[in-house]
């Protein structure tokens, strides 16, 4: 069974929900990711912010992203997927909540990695890539 440790990408960072925003793009180039998992105060996932967040939340609504934080970003629940999970439980979470990045976390609750739509094709047969397509952007 491939499960979604055999599929993430690893080694994935947290970013602190009270480092701000121009603090998470100079990461993100850093690291060659377009979306960091937030952290609270206990290392606890609280969210996720995108690049394309930090533009159209942000920096074209006006906000200088120096004074906006990566936890001000955050809303919902976060999803995430445990590293045992497998490949059906990915595609599912994926699929029924509509996003195209899940954070892996490890049995100790350490992020482990990230899988992205990237990894997914990599993975999967065609018709299982035409299936996550046709839900997440359905």
């Amino acid at each position: 069974m491939t499960t979604a440790a055999d599929i993430m990408n690893p080694g994935a960072q947290w970013i602190p929900e009270m480092e701000t925003l121009d603090r998470a793009a100079q990461l993100m180039r850093e690291l060659d990711v377009g979306a960091l998992p937030v952290s609270d105060e206990n290392q606890r996932m609280c969210g996720i912010v995108t690049d394309r967040d930090i533009v159209v939340h942000a920096i074209a609504a006006g906000h200088d992203p120096a004074q906006v934080t990566a936890g001000d970003l955050c809303r919902g629940t976060p999803r995430w997927v445990s590293s045992s999970a497998s490949v059906e439980e990915v595609l599912q979470e994926m699929e029924t909540h509509q996003i195209r990045r899940l954070p892996v976390i490890d049995g100790d609750k350490r992020l482990v990695g990230m899988i992205s739509e990237a990894d997914l094709a990599r993975s999967l047969t065609d018709d299982q890539i035409a299936e996550f397509v046709g839900h997440v952007y359905a």
